[in-house]
């Protein structure tokens, strides 16, 4: 047990995320530090903070490297000493290996466990982690899809982050074509890390992930692989209600949504913008303050 200095700056969730991975890649980021970033609140999902834990108070030298982690203006850092706390258990708060059926999310500092579908995404990827109720409850919900009989042969991750979903959704389906999309470009080297860290093969054939950068369904290959058995979108509830009729054109009749990232006073709004495209209801979970929603397309008359 030791002193220790938390240095912490609250920012939107894009900036949070690129300071996490120039984390990640910053080779001589020192042994004794720690970084988290998350979100500040579950009701508010765009705003983030990144917290840097320091042994000592930090020099201006060490204010400069924390700055560093931000490629626009720095944003404005608040400075506090946390007394007899062990910073590095407090750093790693949260991000204790969770389970949502059968499957265990840890990070690399974990053990895999036998007799679960393990995966191993590294803390600084705080927004895929599997930490976040949205994405655990996605990964429950994947699980509970597959005891009820659904059969993906053809699926998408959109929003995919660090592509926990899309490999949790082919180690379920194996055989699947699989492709995984975000909007962010450098998500795909994230996806590309952790397909290479957990054994998930990347290609165009069964049984393995495509990367493709795309906003929504905007992009050809994207388009062209489909339609789809199984569309998953953990996003946000706008972009969601917008992509409603692009989604119904992208799966089969009968073919299968799993949507989250909205809050429990957003469902309502979601849910009917997807009954207008042709979709209903199969089954729904609550995490805290967020659903999880398996919605499925209509057969056609």
């Amino acid at each position: 047990m030791a002193d220790c200095w938390t240095v912490r700056a609250e920012v939107p969730r894009e900036i949070a995320r690129a300071a996490l991975l120039a984390h990640e890649d910053d080779a001589s980021w020192p042994l004794d530090w720690g970084l988290v970033g998350m979100e500040i609140a579950d009701d508010r999902p765009e705003d983030w903070f990144i917290e840097a834990y320091l042994p000592r108070p930090p020099s201006k030298a060490d204010m400069e490297r924390i700055a560093a982690l931000f490629s626009r203006k720095p944003p404005k850092f608040a400075v506090t000493k946390l007394e007899q706390q062990d910073w590095l258990t407090l750093s790693q708060a949260g991000l204790e290996p969770i389970v949502a059926g059968p499957f265990r999310v840890r990070t690399p500092d974990f053990a895999a466990e036998a007799g679960t579908i393990d995966f191993a995404i590294p803390a600084s990827q705080a927004f895929g982690t599997g930490h976040h109720a949205t994405t655990a409850g996605c990964l429950t919900m994947l699980a509970a899809m597959k005891r009820r009989g659904v059969h993906a042969r053809n699926l998408a991750d959109i929003g995919t982050g660090t592509g926990l979903l899309a490999f949790a959704a082919l180690a379920l389906w194996p055989r699947a074509i699989a492709t995984a999309s975000d909007i962010d470009p450098i998500c795909t080297s994230v996806v590309e890390a952790n397909a290479a860290a957990n054994g998930v093969t990347l290609g165009a054939g069964p049984g393995a992930v495509t990367m493709v950068v795309a906003d929504g369904m905007a992009d050809p290959l994207l388009r062209a692989r489909g339609p789809y058995d199984l569309l998953i979108a953990n996003i946000l509830a706008g972009p969601l209600e917008a992509l409603s009729r692009d989604f119904a054109k992208s799966v089969v009749p009968g073919g299968h949504v799993l949507l989250a990232g909205l809050l429990t006073t957003q469902e309502a709004g979601v849910r009917a913008a997807y009954r207008r495209a042709g979709f209903r209801l199969a089954a729904r979970i609550v995490k805290g303050d967020w659903s999880i929603l398996w919605l499925r397309r209509r057969s056609a008359r």
